[in-house]
């Protein structure tokens, strides 16, 4: 991508927050100019980021996973209904 529309949209970002004296956000700006921020910085936070109006949050290394029932127990659940069922 060329760096000339990451200037732009960094320049759009850091320009509002000098006009508002906050922190802009999506609602600021028309449909036109926030698609095409994101399409030049990222998702809006990211955005922020570089435009140096938020700090990045730190990666965590011991993020948690969400994990689904283990193997054996899921086998178990489904063996439970079939034999609430009942076979003759």
């Amino acid at each position: 991508m060329p760096e000339d529309k990451r200037i732009w949209a960094i320049d759009a970002l850091q320009q509002k927050a000098e006009e508002t004296g906050r922190t802009p956000k999506k609602e600021d700006f028309d449909e036109t100019t926030r698609a095409r921020i994101k399409a030049f910085l990222g998702p809006w936070p990211r955005a922020l980021e570089a435009a140096g109006l938020k700090e990045a949050k730190p990666l965590s290394k011991n993020k948690k996973k969400k994990r689904s029932k283990p193997a054996a127990k899921r086998g178990k659940a489904q063996n439970d209904a079939s034999e609430a069922g009942g076979s003759k």
